[in-house]
């Protein structure tokens, strides 16, 4: 093609063009460009370099050149003449393959690309977007031009062509240096194009249930828009999320609607009424008294979020705007209802929960610090605000930062860069939407370069000096996620830590103490007032700490604020802040590491029983942080703690003295595995072991300490008496529990390298051995409580403290009653005399394991003792079913389970012969005395008694058994026992399934 004037250029080579296909110079010349050499043929090689995939965009265009009905000379001299249009075609087929596919289809629809002629005959280079009004009248137009019925296809064309023309300006910058489309503009298009779209296939629907000319029949229906589409910022491809609202309720109304939903799904997207009352329970369209009444008695608070974003897009007018001014006033009183907060949390975790956590960073949506972190922080802002200021009645995000900023809500800066990044992300969305018309919210993974280089150069993305333009990419990335995340925290409580100025409450930013307080209570804070006096603690400080606190606590109240009781744990978080304000590792170590900071925030919400340990071991903190092979947490082997623990006793001569190193050590490593244990670092096998491995080495740094000050020259040796200390109940079966005491017996044995001791007078020095371990142990602390318990010995509390070996052998050769041969299954040796406690294990035996197994009549009374403790031994007002101990299906139920079977079958089968639950239940299964489904809910239900049993006192600092009601207190339980999501009410409806289930097979095992 010949240009007058025109002079002979050089055409850049296929690679300086970025194109790899080994096609592409053969199609370059069967185009035509690639063999003249005029200026304009190079500006077009140059433009199409310069697609986000110029390979596809050429693809395309040799396909549309053969494309029958095309006059490709004429599309190929206007893209010569026309930059305007150079750039919208090579940006739209570089970047969507569906809308590449939709011009090979309509050949013709590039000319709504190619901007109309100036005066003077040359094209201008621009194009307009048309009005939502002019929208809607191309698709009436295009209704009343159908005369054969065949409305979807049209519509579907008219739809596409709008996208088309939409997307080519979107995308135009990234071929020529052409104005660029705001977000604001593309997504409020987007929602007048829906608009549109809505009215139309209304307009088909009513056709096509109440007939063409019988108008009378039409209803009145209103369509309500919601969602992005109702906040005009509507993405590329999106379901709209609508709501109907009809005049009368009857089946024409439901009718007509349904099929408006059927049409657009065809035509244009699909259509969701899910966010209807009820959901996709209720009725698909309602009158708007119906609406009403179902919003003030009872609408969720997810709902009234939604309806922030309700505005009438189509059919009857008058009706639409009469629903929005009859439901908005209720958005602005959801606050103050009494599950508001609940159901803010509820929202939370379920987003969390959303997306699978090997893909959450590519998620721009659901993942950390994306789009949905910023529309629920902004829209619990307004709705918390809203009452007291209508200028925060808007419905665009965008919008609501803007109002959030200059109402002092959120810091102006702050509201600027999260707009920003809000934006920045929306766009990721749409491009990633665009290049197949799919709905998808996934960035490609991090190793595709090829697809992150053309996201990149579709998203306007340039090169700097540092990166090409996938570098810059994957930077800004990066730095949006993180800069979203700590703007998520900062939004909620930078000004709350502003409303608390040097003079206590005064207001020194931009929230009122009224406000602050309202901000607070929306978080989860039961007491904000309270939470006020504490942050003003916490900041108004000279120096420093008031320094550090202030760039810290946003950041913690906002981790502090997706626990059960952030309350608590502010109040925590100040007392050890105080009692650590000597200690300069302390702010150091959570500004500098934010894994420590957060599990310490997860920690103080949950537990009131690590909090106590923590201010009186604050070491431990440092353990919070991960070292090279993990959490430091689970560094220490619980028997190294054991060792360490007796060695650091045995060097002191005082008792009092030791047992205080004893407790100090215990102490520490208390606080270290109840913080695993909340963390969920630990299992509840791995907890057991460690608080029995720590009880044990206390008793023997116990037994030695006073044995020590009991002999004179301070040796074992010279004691007139050897004594072992065997460990009963759970601490016999190395499972013991934050809450248990430790049941023991006391054995003794002259000692015959000691002349003239007898049997009462190694009985007499043994007992006052044991007595005064029990009471040095049992001396008031702050710590948590050292009993040790010895009613389990023969006789219980009747009998003396202490025998001798052959007196336990003679008691338990002729008295032994049922009671007692059951609970010698756990009896373990666990301190003192090792071979004295090893003679003691194997005389027992025979009591316990006997050759010809236990009497029919022991067996027998067992049963009846058990039958006795499931009727009286239940504590008054206690809950059958959620007592963890007693209760049903829970712990003694499935003890008493095991040990019934130990009774029976134990001489035959040595496997029995084990002190552990669960490993008996092994043994039990292997074999084969009870169906291995059956010892499997055994096994669930003591696992799951026993998380429960320790979670209560994690939470509530004390022993306890019995689960709390539905509420912030089961909340706190389900976290700290570990069930995904926290949710109390998930949690306890699992307990009772299982605990019921286990009940099942202890009726069988007791019953037969």
């Amino acid at each position: 093609m010949a240009y007058p004037g025109a002079q002979r250029r050089k055409l850049p080579s296929v690679g300086r063009l970025g194109l790899v296909d080994r096609y592409a110079a053969a199609d370059l010349t069967a185009l035509g460009w690639y063999s003249a050499y005029t200026q304009p043929h190079v500006d077009v090689l140059w433009a199409l370099s310069r697609a986000p995939d110029a390979d596809v965009a050429l693809r395309t265009l040799v396909r549309l050149s053969e494309t029958p009905g095309i006059d490709w000379q004429e599309l190929s001299a206007a893209l010569l003449a026309d930059r305007g249009l150079r750039g919208r075609l090579f940006g739209v087929i570089g970047s969507s393959l569906a809308l590449g596919d939709h011009l090979i289809a309509h050949p013709q629809s590039w000319k709504l690309l190619a901007a109309p002629e100036g005066a003077d005959g040359a094209a201008d280079g621009v194009i307009t977007l048309p009005s939502a009004d002019a929208l809607r009248a191309m698709f009436a137009d295009c209704i009343a031009e159908t005369t054969d019925g065949a409305y979807v296809e049209r519509l579907r064309v008219l739809y596409r062509d709008r996208l088309l023309v939409l997307a080519s300006l979107d995308l135009a910058p990234t071929v020529e240096p052409l104005p660029a489309l705001p977000f604001v503009a593309v997504g409020a298009h987007l929602a007048d194009l829906a608009d549109a779209a809505l009215a139309a296939a209304l307009q088909v629907a009513e056709r096509n249930v109440c007939g063409a000319d019988d108008t009378a029949a039409v209803p009145r229906l209103a369509v309500i828009a919601m969602g992005k589409s109702g906040a005009r910022e509507l993405n590329y491809v999106s379901d709209v999320d609508v709501i109907f609202v009809a005049e009368e309720a009857h089946a024409v109304s439901s009718r007509v609607a349904g099929e408006l939903m059927a049409v657009a799904g065809e035509a244009f997207f699909e259509v969701d009424a899910g966010l209807r009352p009820e959901g996709r329970h209720g009725a698909l369209v309602r009158t708007l008294e119906s609406h009403i009444a179902y919003y003030q008695r009872w609408a969720k608070t997810w709902e009234f979020q939604a309806l922030l974003k309700a505005r009438p897009a189509a059919g009857d007018a008058e009706l639409g705007r009469a629903y929005v001014d009859a439901l908005l006033p209720m958005v602005w009183t959801a606050c103050e209802r009494e599950d508001f907060v609940a159901d803010v949390q509820a929202m939370r975790r379920r987003v969390a929960q959303l997306v699978p956590a090997e893909i959450r960073d590519r998620e721009i949506k659901l993942g950390t610090g994306g789009l949905r972190d910023v529309e629920f922080a902004v829209q619990l802002l307004q709705l918390v605000h809203g009452r007291g200021d209508e200028s925060l009645h808007v419905a665009s995000t965008v919008d609501a930062l803007a109002a959030l900023g200059a109402g002092g809500y959120i810091g102006r800066e702050d509201a600027a860069t999260l707009t920003a990044s809000y934006e920045f992300l929306r766009l990721l969305e749409h491009r990633l939407q665009l290049q197949r018309l799919k709905r998808t919210h996934m960035l490609p993974p991090p190793d595709d370069d090829e697809a992150l280089r053309w996201l990149a150069r579709s998203a306007h993305v340039r090169p700097d000096a540092r990166h090409d333009a996938l570098g810059v990419l994957r930077e800004e990335l990066k730095a949006q996620n993180l800069r979203v995340s700590r703007l998520h925290a900062k939004l909620f409580y930078q000004p709350l830590l502003e409303a608390v100025g040097p003079a206590g409450l005064e207001l020194a930013g931009g929230l009122t103490p009224g406000a602050a307080e309202r901000q607070l209570a929306a978080l989860g804070y039961d007491a904000p007032q309270n939470a006020l006096t504490h942050l003003a603690a916490l900041t108004n400080q000279s120096g420093r700490r008031g320094r550090v606190q202030t760039v810290l606590l946003p950041k913690l109240l906002y981790w502090l604020s997706d626990t059960p009781n952030p309350d608590a744990g502010l109040l925590a978080y100040r007392r050890l802040s105080e009692a650590l304000a000597a200690h300069r590792w302390y702010l150091s170590t959570l500004r500098d590491s934010s894994a420590v900071a957060k599990r310490l925030m997860r920690v103080l919400g949950t537990s009131a029983y690590v909090p106590e340990l923590l201010l009186r071991a604050p070491d431990v903190l440092l353990a919070y942080g991960d070292g090279p092979a993990g959490p430091k947490l689970l560094d220490p082997e619980p028997d190294a703690v054991a060792r360490a623990l007796i060695a650091s006793a045995a060097r002191h001569a005082d008792p009092v003295r030791a047992i205080a190193a004893a407790r100090s050590l215990r102490r520490h490593e208390l606080a270290r595995v109840a913080s695993a244990d909340l963390l969920g670092m630990l299992d509840v096998r791995d907890v057991c072991a460690a608080l029995t491995s720590v009880w044990v080495a206390v008793l023997q740094a116990s037994l030695d300490a006073i044995i020590r000050v009991n002999l004179p020259d301070g040796q074992a040796e010279s004691a007139p008496a050897r004594i072992a200390v065997i460990a009963m109940g759970r601490l016999g079966g190395r499972e013991l529990g934050y809450g248990s005491d430790a049941d023991v017996m006391f054995v003794c044995e002259a000692n015959e390298q000691v002349a003239g001791v007898s049997d009462a007078d190694a009985v007499r020095w043994a007992t006052s051995i044991a007595e005064q371990v029990r009471a040095l142990l049992g001396t008031a602390s702050a710590d948590p409580p050292l009993q040790v318990d010895i009613n389990l010995r023969p006789e219980g509390r009747s009998g003396p403290p202490v025998r001798t070996l052959a007196s336990y052998a003679a008691y338990y050769d002729q008295w032994a009653q049922p009671w007692e041969i059951q609970a010698l299954l756990r009896a373990h040796r666990v301190a003192g005399d090792a071979d004295l406690g090893r003679r003691f294990l194997l005389m027992v035996d025979r009591t316990r394991y006997p050759a010809g197994g236990v009497s029919v009549d022991a067996v027998r009374e067992i049963r009846r003792v058990k039958a006795r403790v499931d009727a009286e031994r239940l504590p008054r007002g206690a809950d059958p079913n959620t007592h963890t101990k007693l209760g049903r299906g829970g712990l003694a139920d499935v003890e008493w389970t095991v040990q019934l079977l130990q009774l029976r079958h134990a001489h035959e089968v040595p496997a029995l012969h084990n002190t552990s639950t669960l490993e008996t239940l092994d043994a039990i299964a292997d074999a084969g005395l009870v169906d291995e489904d059956d010892v499997d809910r055994l096994r669930q239900a003591w696992l799951t008694a026993t998380r429960a049993r320790n979670a209560l006192v994690l939470v509530r600092g004390k022993p306890t058994d019995q689960l709390p009601g539905a509420g912030r207190a089961l909340n706190a339980v389900a976290v700290a026992a570990g069930w995904p999501g926290g949710d109390g009410g998930e949690f306890l409806d699992n307990y009772l399934r299982v605990t019921r289930r286990a009940k099942v097979v202890v009726r069988k095992v007791f019953g037969d």
